[in-house]
């Protein structure tokens, strides 16, 4: 089923319900079970759950169709994906076959490339790049099939309350107002629906990142992608840089994934270092284009597509309540996105959460209750999951980086640039010199044996 086919379903069932007069004042109060607001990820997640567990929801986005409005990096972890539904005609464009960290300064690269053979074995880590268009409107479809209804082009614009609890929503149809006892907020980071309604603050913009992405096409080399990144077969790439050559003096950092025929290359950064710095994200992009290390991976590359996004940080502490009387937060609207420079989820988190909602609002709905205490088990088989645990175990290292930035992102990377560079030095020297002099170039950076020693206590937490 193609968007359009969804769409025309969507619309005449809703017709349908609503009678004869549905184009001039529909009313669909109460024939839905449950209303998710957002088919991304998270909202496509919930529909799919519990149109499984017989129930009707009703999946509501805004865009022309699932994932038009949705800006990605773009891998997609899969495991959650896989136990709800059949993943062989998913809309994938590759699979991750190695990950490539490099460290930039002004004009050098060091990087560690990571290959497991067991990666090229399925399902592959459950790791794939994916263009989100095409992969939301894939999944929506999958929720479609299982029971859900799925309506685009409209618009959540409020909640509607009564009796102190949340009982539907409020859209930019005509007499657009929807009831139904549960309410899933799936709208993304940018939550107007949520903080309009007071179900969270608006996050500020030091727990921001703003991200800017190009996607890529070689129109004169049909090789170039397998060649420059040495793939076969489906395999795929995905590429992180850090350092001031990727995003000048930004905390943050570069990517490049390799999808089947394209590229996306980006950079995401804090959002107040782009307005502090003035630091723009179409700027910092092409800078990080121009490096030495990633412009001839680009080479005679044409833009298809320029997308910008925010992405909320804040982690565990800044976690709206994602429970309330007849409502539910899930995905990026609850902040659920780890961002740490070594991992970058969210995609898998945004999957997770909204399968535990819609499981928990199945079990509420067969005992008939809609109050928070009914759906508490929601947050707290959440926070006994992965995703809390990992942004827990996580929360301390943004704020750690950030007192450390100029030594991780400035200063030790040119150390390490000149530490190789005098390491492998070709002369009439001893080796013995060479390696003394990089070994003195590190520590000098470092504040000798002391300073490293210190180093490596602040980030110990990330191999305990």
């Amino acid at each position: 089923m193609n968007d359009k086919s969804t769409q025309a379903a969507g619309a005449t069932l809703l017709d349908e319900r609503a009678g004869d007069a549905a184009l001039e004042a529909p009313n669909y109060d109460n024939d839905f079970d449950a209303i998710i607001v957002g088919a991304g990820l998270a909202g496509s997640a919930a529909a799919l759950t519990m149109a499984q567990r017989g129930l009707e929801p009703l999946l509501i986005e805004r865009g022309k169709y699932p994932g038009a409005k949705n800006v990605f990096g773009g891998v997609l972890y899969t495991p959650t994906i896989r136990e709800l539904t059949d993943l062989d005609s998913a809309p994938f464009e590759r699979y991750i076959g190695e990950k490539r960290f490099s460290m930039l300064s002004h004009d050098d690269e060091t990087a560690v490339s990571l290959k497991p053979g067991d990666w090229h074995r399925e399902p592959h880590n459950d790791s794939y790049t994916v263009f989100r268009g095409d992969f939301d409107e894939w999944f929506a479809e999958q929720a479609v099939e299982a029971g859900a209804t799925l309506v685009t082009e409209t618009t959540v614009t409020d909640l509607v309350r009564e009796g102190g609890g949340i009982v539907g929503v409020q859209t930019d149809r005509p007499d657009g107002e929807i009831r139904a006892p549960y309410v899933v907020l799936a709208e993304g980071g940018n939550s107007l629906v949520s903080e309009g309604a007071d179900l969270k603050a608006r996050e500020d913009r030091t727990n921001i990142a703003v991200a800017a992405k190009e996607v890529l096409e070689f129109p004169e080399n049909d090789e170039a992608i397998e060649d420059r990144f040495r793939l076969v077969g489906d395999a795929g790439v995905s590429y992180h840089y850090f350092g001031e050559g990727a995003v000048g003096e930004a905390y943050g950092g570069g990517f490049i994934y390799t999808n089947d025929d394209t590229v996306s290359v980006g950079v995401a950064y804090s959002l107040d270092d782009a307005a502090t710095k003035r630091q723009s994200p179409e700027e910092t992009l092409n800078l990080f284009k121009s490096h030495p290390a990633v412009a001839p991976l680009l080479k005679d590359a044409r833009t298809v597509e320029y997308s910008a996004k925010t992405i909320p940080e804040g982690g565990a502490e800044t976690m709206p309540d994602l429970v309330h009387d007849g409502a539910v937060i899930v995905g990026d609207a609850a902040g659920l996105v780890l961002n740490n420079g070594v991992h970058l989820e969210g995609t898998n988190m945004a999957v997770e959460s909204g399968y535990y909602a819609g499981d928990t609002i199945a079990k509420a709905a067969e005992n008939g209750k809609t109050g928070a205490s009914a759906l508490q088990s929601y947050p707290e088989r959440l926070e006994n999951s992965y995703v809390v645990q990992n942004l827990e175990r996580y929360a301390w290292l943004t704020e750690r980086v950030e007192e450390d930035r100029d030594l991780l992102f400035e200063q030790l990377p040119r150390a390490i640039a000149d530490a190789s560079t005098e390491y492998f030095r070709m002369d009439r020297s001893p080796k013995a010199t060479h390696a003394k002099a990089a070994k003195q170039r590190i520590f000098e950076t470092l504040g000798g044996w002391k300073g490293a020693t210190k180093l490596a206590l602040r980030y110990r937490k990330l191999v305990r």
